[in-house]
């Protein structure tokens, strides 16, 4: 339950993301799954910045510098990321969206 509260409540200001120009990289935020089949994608796509990424989006800092590289042969570890970066940047909706993935994740794994 200390995990859940700070990454709802806390992460955003332990680690504060950093919007930056339009780069290429892989989706997060609500901009990937699981967020995004939740939400409708609006003008604002959010990556992780990464040469070999296929989307073009506004680059978001991600929590560790190697995490582009390694999300793409761990599809549970992504989903957390995608999660944790949609509730740093996201608006309410959003963010009450990241809330329900969230506690679906942790009751599945707390089974």
């Amino acid at each position: 339950m200390a995990l859940r509260e700070f990454l709802i409540t806390g992460l955003k200001y332990v680690f504060p993301a950093q919007i930056g120009a339009t780069v290429r990289g892989i989706g997060t935020a609500h901009s990937a799954s699981p967020i995004k089949e939740l939400i409708s994608e609006g003008k604002e796509i959010y990556v992780w910045a990464y040469s070999r990424g296929t989307r073009r989006g506004n680059s978001v800092s991600p929590l560790y510098k190697t995490v582009p590289k390694i999300v793409g042969s761990q599809s549970d570890l992504y989903e957390y990321l995608v999660i944790a970066d949609t509730l740093r940047i996201g608006r309410v909706r959003e963010i009450e969206i990241a809330i329900n993935a969230l506690d679906k994740r942790l009751n599945a794994h707390g089974e």
